[in-house]
């Protein structure tokens, strides 16, 4: 349990101290945002604070650091490492500069701010991308929940029903107003999500379970190595690429710069609290990673967590505990789907206050997704995972192309840069190994990934110095 109370202990003074260093970096100052400066009435509108960081937490907080973690949780305690110092160093910096660029930006996507920074090239690969994982995303958000409540419903209320059931839930998510359905749901299931979180912490605290210390040995039952599938596997509790899309939604909606290290550091924190959790809960109720992994391999990653919550915390918690894993997944698929409309909005150029123009995006988006369904969800999920960290490493080099360009050339940049050269290595060394990639020998993926980041921080530092050299009185 120590080991759970200090990595908790340190993801909270990740935020309140290296979050105020990026913060300072960035240099928030009192210029209009989009939601004052635009403010269109669907989806550049004013919110509170703590209802714009609700809604970014849980945007951002899908089934990825409940199931991810889990799985992660297989490679044994040295995934509290990753969650903890991912998030701090890596994920929620990513989060708060691709939101706080896009506010400078009138609420742009991640696909057009690569545009901006790193030229025309890269703006069509993120579009493609963006796109892509948006979509898989969304369709990974709805048969996981619907796989959960059917096991909560009667027999005609099976998985097929419910798949039906949000579905048509998020084509109205994603249709209407920002703050016509969604900001008036997610502060209901905010607070669901919040005490889903503190009643698996208080059985794992009160039920008398033993979470191993940490160690950096790799315990994987199946013998996979730690780089870097570790660090694929558990992607929304450390760092993730999803929501580089999703963090331009509520740059649409914050109304002062200086919210921003509340509300995109500040959830990207919370939801890495959320993976923590799951993984001390996986280790802890199993007893061993062995167990584990035949748990989400008999059960699958959803009968894992009706599992541990209805047996940990008896019926009525365990239900309280699957309701919340239930709102994670909705909350972030239907916000999947609005970011992707958004940006075949900006591709297509269509006006999106008018209802005509988003139904025409809308429904053929959300056919796609109902067709992916029929999918498998492992395959779909290993192939959103790789995306998700891939679509993360470019957000980084995005963000470092932007304080190069703002004159950040001594230190600033590199709270970017360093994430973004080893998710490069991350990505690459991954897809190389991985059975839906190349399937290479580590002898071969180990040093072409390393290669590969160390090309992109070479090149970061020639044009660092190229800058410098030009204006050499800047910071």
């Amino acid at each position: 349990m120590i080991s759970l109370i200090l990595a908790l202990a340190v993801l909270l003074a990740g935020f309140a101290v290296y979050g105020k260093v990026v913060e300072r970096i960035f240099g928030p100052d009192d210029r209009q945002t989009p939601a004052i400066a635009i403010n269109d009435g669907v989806d550049c509108v004013p919110m509170k604070p703590w209802k714009a960081f609700l809604v970014q937490l849980l945007n951002i907080a899908g089934t990825g650091p409940i199931f991810g973690a889990l799985m992660g949780a297989c490679f044994g305690p040295v995934v509290f490492l990753w969650i903890v110092f991912g998030a701090i160093l890596g994920g929620a910096v990513h989060d708060y500069m691709c939101g706080m660029i896009s506010s400078r930006h009138r609420g742009d996507s991640i696909a057009e701010l690569s545009g901006i920074y790193l030229g025309n090239a890269a703006k069509w690969i993120m579009r493609v991308f963006s796109i892509v994982l948006l979509t898989l995303t969304g369709t990974v958000f709805v048969t996981s929940p619907a796989a959960l409540i059917a096991r909560l419903t009667p027999a005609f209320m099976n998985e097929k029903f419910w798949i039906v059931v949000i579905l048509a839930y998020y084509v109205l998510a994603t249709l209407l107003p920002i703050d016509k359905l969604i900001g008036k749901l997610y502060p209901v299931f905010g607070v669901i999500l919040i005490v889903m979180a503190v009643s698996v912490l208080g059985g794992i605290a009160f039920g008398g379970y033993t979470i191993p210390e940490v160690t950096l040995q790799d315990l994987h039952p199946k013998g996979l190595p730690v780089w870097p599938f570790m660090f694929v596997t558990v992607a929304c509790g450390a760092i993730s690429g999803f929501h580089a899309t999703q963090s331009p939604m509520i740059a649409k909606c914050i109304t002062s710069e200086k919210q921003g290290r509340r509300v995109f550091y500040g959830a990207m924190i919370a939801e890495s609290v959320i993976a923590l959790i799951w993984a001390a809960a996986g280790v802890a109720f199993y007893g061993s990673t062995s167990l584990l992994n035949d748990a989400i391999s008999n059960l699958g990653q959803s009968g894992t967590v009706y599992e541990i919550s209805n047996s940990m915390l008896g019926t009525v918690g365990g239900l309280l505990a699957v309701v919340g894993v239930v709102v994670c997944p909705i909350t972030s698929g239907d916000t999947a789907f609005r970011s992707a409309r958004l940006i075949l909005a900006e591709i297509t150029r269509l006006d999106q206050q008018k209802i005509k123009n988003r139904l025409i995006i809308t429904l053929p988006l959300l056919a796609v997704g109902a067709a992916l369904t029929q999918l498998n969800f492992d395959v779909l999920w290993r192939y959103f995972s790789w995306s998700n960290q891939t679509l993360a490493m470019i957000a980084l080099w995005v963000a470092t192309a932007y304080l190069i360009k703002e004159g950040k050339y001594r230190y600033g940049s590199l709270i970017t840069a360093l994430p973004a050269a080893f998710m490069s290595a991350v990505s690459l060394t991954y897809i190389l190994m991985a059975q839906e990639g190349f399937r290479l020998s580590a002898s071969i993926a180990y040093p072409a990934g390393l290669c590969f980041a160390v090309a992109l921080f070479a090149l970061y530092i020639v044009l660092l110095r190229r800058k410098t050299a030009a204006r050499p009185t800047m910071n």
